[in-house]
């Protein structure tokens, strides 16, 4: 931006740009409002099944979410352009005027070129015109013209360049498509950018930082949470061996830096906004970030050396990992190059407890050892990545090595608890599983795609082979995953035979032996009781068989099914039971978010069945775990005539003279075959 561009600058296209941007703002703020109101919301009413509700169902719904991106992307660059335009505008009013006040002085400013000017005398007065004496000046005039015209350049400057790398920076967010970055105006994107150069500039100090430019950086992130512009520009600008470095010099208190000591109540918000500005950047689908996540991937088997010793690469980024939604391609790239270096590793536990002697994380009560805990916990946050990751078994078998083969370790010995890794990977088993996060309590059901049912399969084949070696840490996660498949739980456990063409049969021995574990932990056996509970009534109130009375028999076959498995699991834990000496009602209502949503006739007969298999529970715990007969528990009878209570307000029509004695001796009936056929798959 030179003296004459600004001075004569007419800025007529920038301003034809502004009213076509306003225009196409307009447009596709309509279309944006069609595509989530009528394209998107007809998809949601729909009922999809099959290939539908995989290819087209996410097309259409991806597809409205582009409108509404557009349209953000599109209000974005029109308000950057209006206010680049508005301001330079402005600048060359200024510009004018400084120039007119100086020739009241008889001071002129002119361009000479490169960017440069000069400041002169207008008219000499040897050279004026018979009886015209030009305008005196003060040395100091020249002086002060000058500065105000370079500051209106700079200003304008600014105005020009800071625009250009906010456009460019939009833009380049996404490769195809739209981003959904959006800013108000022009100078809210600059800031941004400004902002993420500053804590790039303070990471590099590492902790050499003091307390104060520590606190500064820790705002900054917070501040611009959400921010795709800043994430980027700062994850950009360090790099990512500067990320690995930083981490692993702030978390090494070995080389005689205090900020660990001042800041340490700190560090666990800054590790938290650091990690939700790196997920936040990953989200970008610009050349750099990708570039950015593939060389981070390259680095996790990487050694960092710190004077309290070397640590790996994936040991660093994987406590980064814990906060924050990272891209699902990032994501899996990276756990597949984490379990192949562990395998290659064969005793990765005992290799990452051998160095460092720091901790990397300060989140929680882990020492940041074990890398598995932080990418199962970005993996749980992230349930497309996990459904990914957690499916298949090639190229390599992820889900057997992190949910039976993996040696995990104890990464918090002063804590008392169950194992951090294994939870993590519990709850990212839940979420490939799903559809859902389990870290969200506002997270709904989700309709379930055949890689949802894959990861369903595969998991209770490796974990049934687990027997009693089941990790008491996958119980809830299992019991929540079969709630949330109620549908086929159900169905399968109410079978009479095995039957490989039936597409919601699951395999009945391995959910046996699966429920059997999950059962041996009082609170997970409570929420697969409540689970299936809903699942039976919705079930005798929606599903429609040829004979009604199929849905009673199928309810009592499962609740059949479900004690025998609770037998079993207090048989092996009868030398050392895990079972609470009272009943507790820890499990109960923590699958309700698992549930799908069925209305209020069928939530009023859960509760009822609920409230009366509580009652049931209550005398039972009272009682030895013994059976009566050799086949079932008494204490179930509760439960059982209200569900059916529950069959005969559904079926009025099919009574056929029956009353309420014959019904409930029908669903008990069920219930002890349900005993027996569970008996069988058992060996017994």
């Amino acid at each position: 931006m030179n003296l004459n561009t600004l001075r004569f600058g007419e800025f007529g296209k920038l301003s034809t740009a502004v009213t076509d941007w306003s225009t196409l703002v307009t447009n596709l703020e309509a279309l944006q409002r069609e595509a989530a109101e009528g394209l998107k919301g007809f998809a949601d009413k729909a009922n999809w099944t099959g290939v539908n509700s995989q290819v087209t169902k996410v097309f259409i719904t991806k597809t409205a979410g582009e409108f509404s991106d557009a349209y953000n992307q599109a209000k974005t660059v029109r308000n950057i352009l209006q206010d680049t335009h508005d301001e330079l505008v402005g600048h060359r009013e200024r510009l004018k005027t400084a120039i007119a006040n100086g020739l009241k002085k008889n001071l002129t400013v002119m361009d000479t070129g490169n960017g440069s000017f000069t400041v002169t005398m207008n008219v000499h007065p040897d050279r004026a015109a018979e009886g015209h004496t030009p305008p005196e000046h003060k040395p100091e005039d020249v002086t002060a013209l000058r500065d105000e015209v370079a500051r209106i350049l700079g200003d304008a400057i600014t105005s020009d360049e800071t625009a250009a790398e906010a456009l460019k920076a939009i833009v380049g967010q996404s490769e195809l498509g739209f981003s959904d970055a959006s800013f108000k105006d022009r100078d809210s994107a600059a800031q941004s950018l400004k902002d993420a150069q500053r804590v790039a500039d303070l990471a590099r100090k590492g902790d050499a930082m003091s307390p104060e430019e520590f606190d500064e950086a820790n705002r900054l992130m917070a501040a611009h949470r959400g921010d795709p512009l800043f994430q980027e520009k700062f994850a950009t600008t360090l790099g990512p061996r500067g990320t690995m470095d930083f981490w692993a010099d702030m978390s090494d208190p070995t080389d005689g830096s205090r900020l660990l000591h001042d800041r340490r109540d700190q560090f666990a918000e800054f590790q938290k906004n650091l990690g939700l500005t790196l997920a936040g950047a990953t989200q970008s689908d610009s050349p750099a970030m990708r570039n950015w996540t593939d060389q981070m991937v390259q680095l996790g088997d990487q050694r960092f050396t710190q004077r309290g010793g070397d640590v790996y690469g994936f040991q660093i980024m994987s406590n980064l990992m814990r906060t924050g939604d990272y891209d699902n391609r990032f994501l899996n790239q990276y756990g597949d190059k984490l379990v192949a270096m562990e395998k290659e590793m064969r005793i990765p536990d005992r290799l990452y407890q051998m160095e460092p002697t720091f901790k990397t994380n300060f989140i929680g009560e882990e020492r940041g050892l074990d890398p598995m805990s932080g990418f199962m916990t970005a993996l749980s946050n992230s349930p497309d990545a996990a459904t990914e990751f957690f499916k298949d078994d090639q190229p390599q078998d992820n889900a057997r090595w992190v949910l039976k083969d993996r040696p995990y370790f104890d990464d918090s010995p002063l804590h008392d608890g169950p194992n951090e890794g294994k939870d993590a990977a519990g709850r990212a088993l839940v979420a490939a599983g799903t559809g859902m996060n389990p870290n969200d309590p506002n997270a709904r059901y989700v309709e379930h795609t055949d890689d949802h049912r894959r990861v369903l399969d595969r998991s209770l084949g490796i974990l049934a082979e687990s027997k009693d070696d089941f990790p008491a840490e996958f119980r809830d996660d299992m019991a929540k995953i079969l709630v949330n498949h109620g549908d086929a739980t159900h169905h399968t456990m109410s079978s009479l035979a095995t039957d490989e063409n039936d597409p919601r049969q699951l395999d009945r021995k391995q959910l046996l032996e699966v429920t059997k574990q999950i059962s041996r932990d009082q609170g997970a056996y409570g929420m697969l009781n409540q689970g299936l509970t809903h699942e039976i009534v919705r079930d005798i109130h929606n599903d429609k068989p040829a004979d009604p009375r199929q849905t009673l028999l199928r309810a009592g076959a499962t609740m059949g099914f479900l004690e025998e498995a609770r037998y079993q699991a207090l048989e092996v834990d009868k030398e050392n039971p895990t079972w609470s000496a009272k009943f507790i009602e820890s499990g109960v209502g923590a699958a309700v978010s698992y549930i799908p949503v069925a209305g209020p006739v069928v939530d009023k007969g859960v509760g009822i069945a609920v409230e009366a298999w509580k009652q049931d529970e209550e005398a039972r715990i009272n009682e030895e775990n013994s059976r009566v007969k050799g086949e079932t528990f008494t204490e179930r009878e509760g439960q059982l005539q209200a569900l059916a209570r529950e069959w005969m307000a559904a079926n009025p029509g099919s009574l056929n003279g029956r009353d309420e004695y014959t019904i409930t001796s029908d669903i008990n009936g069920a219930a002890f075959d349900g005993n027996n056929r569970a008996q069988g798959l058992a060996g017994k």
